[in-house]
């Protein structure tokens, strides 16, 4: 009877595996800290474009900033790294926690890495694709705090075509050679970034305290 009481329930889990839903994001270490200041970090171009990083780094003031944190100038930042000889966003990310902590005083700084960015070409479509990594580190005490992916497509909202595979050969030049006139990867990076960045979403960012949000977002207080 044992056994067959031990076999009804592994049948059981089995079954309802597919049910269970995966843990949320671990915010302990992030709401421990809770950094008001953000320093972003040259985001790391392990693509060939490029345009890449300085594309992706234009457009992630805004998320942090509406997301409540203070972000330190783009240009301030990257004309300190210049004073100091480092132009290579990959040596910037080698700089250590507390050296930037004393360099810059913020609280927390924000790696990217660009895993794509570039009109890709693939026999029926063409679109531009922008995919990135980020981590957040406390610069006090070197921790990471969060880390998260996004990415974005310029064919994410167009209908299917409506000429057979003739005109999906056809449509796919045509995107192809109208996105890189028009440079539309950096558009595809403004998706990007505020997926990646904001606050609020699955998985994201914490509310910073300049958010009429912070501490409200939905988990226990510290």
């Amino acid at each position: 009877m044992n056994l067959l009481r031990a076999l009804c329930a592994t049948a059981a889990a089995l079954l309802l595996g597919g049910c269970v839903t995966p843990p949320s994001y671990d915010y302990t270490a992030f709401r421990q800290a809770r950094p008001a200041s953000i320093l972003v970090l040259p985001p790391v171009n392990n693509t060939t474009s490029v345009e890449a990083t300085h594309s992706l780094m234009s457009w992630t003031t805004l998320p942090l900033a509406e997301s409540g944190y203070y972000v330190l100038p783009v240009t301030l930042v990257e004309e300190t790294f210049r004073q100091n000889g480092l132009d290579s966003p990959a040596e910037i990310a080698e700089v250590s926690p507390a050296k930037l902590r004393e360099i810059f005083g913020a609280d927390a700084a924000l790696y990217i890495q660009i895993r794509e960015y570039g009109t890709v070409y693939r026999v029926l479509q063409s679109a531009s694709v922008v995919t990135a990594d980020a981590r957040l580190v406390d610069l006090r005490s070197g921790a990471q705090l969060w880390n998260g992916s996004a990415t974005a497509s310029s064919a994410e909202n167009r209908g299917g075509s409506q000429g057979g595979l003739i005109g999906m050969l056809v449509e796919a030049v045509v995107y192809q050679v109208m996105e890189n006139a028009t440079d539309a990867s950096h558009d595809v990076a403004g998706v990007t970034a505020p997926r990646l960045l904001s606050a609020g979403r699955p998985a994201g960012m914490l509310y910073g305290p300049r958010s009429p949000r912070y501490q409200q977002d939905g988990l226990p207080g510290p």
